[in-house]
């Protein structure tokens, strides 16, 4: 199947972007590994697609002493090959975000698939939606807005923002030296989707797990939760086992259980 007929119109810049981007039937196109496939299912089928990967402002790294802002269209392996500055890890030698990014489908899709684009898709069972909201991130918009990744992932495919509006950056906040972290994912072979993720970190006081992959946003436990058998609604009994397994082994890794 091919997809359905659709103009392609490529900003000069920003500003020109989220002025297209407010036309009925516009969709944003940074690496296209998501959208492509659904575009050639015809399971979307905007009017317009406006490439914005080309764009400096959705490009840009930066560092302060408390957190690291990294560009929409920054790709996951260019995070995988360490182009962007480490949020420390205690595991020494172990850059946590690269260590994600590098476990993220295969080095084809890593080259061209961004880590905007993977937010904005909002898949569940897609890496940085669960490691992000594990780690306290902020997607930062055109409009503005600062949002919690709980705030902007409204459910499956869907997210706060709105017409015209493009995820500009995300900033993750550092870790302590005292940090705790473990990341475990489930698939039937490298590099495809996982049927089962959680995340799980234990940092100045808090501690956090989210399970991700199951079909909504990510479940997020925090406090003494973290330590029960969490309830899994929706899930059947199969499904609901392999998520306690793979939380049980991310808790394993952080040195909880």
């Amino acid at each position: 199947m091919k997809a359905a007929p659709f103009e392609m119109v490529r900003p000069a810049a920003l500003a020109d972007a989220t002025a297209l981007l407010t036309r009925t039937g516009a969709h944003a196109l940074a690496g296209g590994q998501s959208l492509g496939p659904m575009l050639n299912l015809r399971l979307a089928r905007p009017t317009l697609l406006v490439p914005i990967t080309h764009l400096a402002a959705l490009r840009e790294v930066s560092e302060t002493a408390s957190s690291v802002t990294i560009g929409a269209c920054i790709t996951h392996a260019a995070i995988a090959d360490g182009g962007v500055p480490d949020i420390g890890l205690p595991d020494v030698g172990l850059n946590l975000l690269a260590r994600v990014a590098e476990g993220i489908a295969y080095r084809a899709v890593r080259t061209r698939g961004t880590i905007g684009g993977s937010l904005c898709h909002a898949d569940p069972a897609a890496d940085w939606v669960t490691v992000l909201t594990t780690l306290s991130a902020e997607v930062l918009t055109t409009d503005g807005r600062v949002l919690s990744l709980r705030d902007f992932i409204l459910g499956a495919f869907r997210t706060a923002l709105t017409p015209g509006e493009l995820l500009r950056a995300v900033r993750v906040p550092k870790l302590s030296p005292t940090a705790r972290w473990g990341y475990v994912k489930a698939c039937r072979k490298p590099g495809e989707f996982a049927h089962a993720m959680a995340a799980v970190l234990a940092d100045r006081g808090m501690t956090r797990a989210v399970i991700g992959a199951v079909g909504g946003p990510p479940i997020v436990l925090e406090g003494a939760s973290v330590t029960r058998t969490p309830d899994l609604p929706g899930l059947d009994a199969v499904d609901a086992h392999l998520q306690r397994v793979v939380l049980g082994r991310a808790m394993t890794q952080a040195g909880l259980a």
